[in-house]
Order: C-alpha cells, then structure tokens, then sequence
C-alpha cells in the first residue's frame, strides 16, 4: 500500500507537477506551473509546459476536497497563452481556501497575473518578473478591430494585476511602456525587492516563509471555526 502511495505521487508530480504536503498542520496541495503556459496550440513536445486542461480540473478538486486546507503555487515560467494564464489566474483569485503563490527564479509575461491572483504573493531575492505589452501570434490583420481587441485584451491583464495586488495603474503601464530596459524590446523586468517595493508582489521569501504564511491562515480559519480537528484525528 505504501508502494502504491509512493507511485501514485510520482506520477502526480511527473504528469500535472503537483503533491501533496500532509503534516500535523494540515494538508496542502503544492502546484508547479514551469515553462510555458500551454493553451488551445500544442507547443513543441521538447518544450517544458503547464497544460490548462490539466491545471483548471485539479483546482476545482482543491477547492471542493475535504482533505485539502490550502494551495501552494510554485511558480518558474516564462509566460504563454493569455486566455488560458487568465483562465488559470481568475480560478486562483476565485478559491475559498487559502492560497499562496511563490515566485522562484521567474514569473514573467503571463506569469504575472499569475502570481498575483494567489491570496498572499511571495517571491525569492533572485527571481526577476518581466512586464511588457500583449504579443499575439498568428496572422494579425491591419485594421482598426484588430488593434482595438489589442487594446481590450492588455486592458484585461492590466485590470486584472492592479485589482489583485497594489500597484498603482499607472506605475504598471510605465514599466510595460518602457523602451530604454530591453534591448530588442518594450517593457521591463524587475527582482525580488523592487517588485515587493512596487505593490506588485506582496512580500520578499522562500518556501519557509510561504508555508508558514499559508499554516498560519489555515489556523487562522479553523479557529474561526471553532477550532476544528486536525485532519486524520
């Protein structure tokens, strides 16, 4: 039975690059998203990914289960898919239960909205979080409708990061804007500090300080509860 247990949870980590942490605090789901978000397009097979389809299905499993106390988001991409990123944000900043999201080594592009969406946003001294305008791929038609959905869909991303974090509108548009940061680009990339300093990122930590965030909201509620007994009792 331990075997199986031990299998089951290798597979979990290999196929949706998530586990759970169970202790006498509590159970916490712990989610990795890596690499690329992956929408409707399939990306190159050699690509590291984080499938959407995969991602949607186990958070509402989280939300509902009554074994799970809160969600840990471990997060290391480079961005992707927009509407599957927001998808994937909107059902974060939707869940009840505690979550926490940790920013390691970089949360760029998409990954932004994504870090943000978490009820408490955590980020290592080294990672860095890149800003910048929408980029679309495909076939772009040059007329006015198209510019326009351009412009609604970077609005929808920009709605979407100040209304979960605290920075100010206008501090977020002047980084996405910037033209003297990236070399062959606009935008900008900030660390650790300076997107704590901005509102972006609540707070400077590692997985210590994650946890201990995310165990403290989870007593925190059980005593609001009256004090409930600890899983497995």
């Amino acid at each position: 039975m331990e075997e199986e247990g031990r299998e089951e949870l290798r597979q979990d980590i290999e196929q949706f690059g998530s586990t759970l942490i169970r202790s006498e605090r509590g159970c916490i789901h712990t989610l990795t998203i890596i690499g690329q978000v992956e929408g409707h397009q399939l990306l190159h097979p050699s690509a590291k990914t984080t499938k959407y389809e995969h991602v949607l299905p186990l958070l509402a499993t989280v939300e509902e289960s009554d074994d799970i106390d809160g969600l840990l988001i471990l997060l290391n991409t480079v961005g992707g898919d927009i509407e599957a990123g927001l998808g994937i944000a909107e059902m974060i900043a939707g869940m009840a239960k505690p979550t926490v999201s940790l920013v390691l080594g970089g949360g760029h592009s998409i990954g932004v909205p994504l870090a943000v969406a978490a009820s408490r946003s955590f980020i290592a001294p080294s990672a860095s979080m890149t800003i910048h305008p929408v980029r679309l791929s495909g076939t772009v038609i040059g007329v006015s409708q198209m510019f326009a959905y351009f412009q609604r869909t970077q609005d929808r991303i920009v709605d979407f990061i100040t209304a979960h974090s605290t920075i100010r509108r206008e501090d977020f548009l002047r980084l996405m804007l910037e033209t003297g940061e990236l070399t062959a680009d606009v935008g900008s990339v900030i660390y650790g500090a300076e997107a704590v300093k901005l509102g972006l990122i609540d707070q400077v930590g590692g997985v210590r300080e994650a946890l201990e965030y995310l165990h403290g909201e989870i007593d925190r509620r059980r005593g609001e509860k009256g004090g409930g007994e600890t899983p497995g009792q």
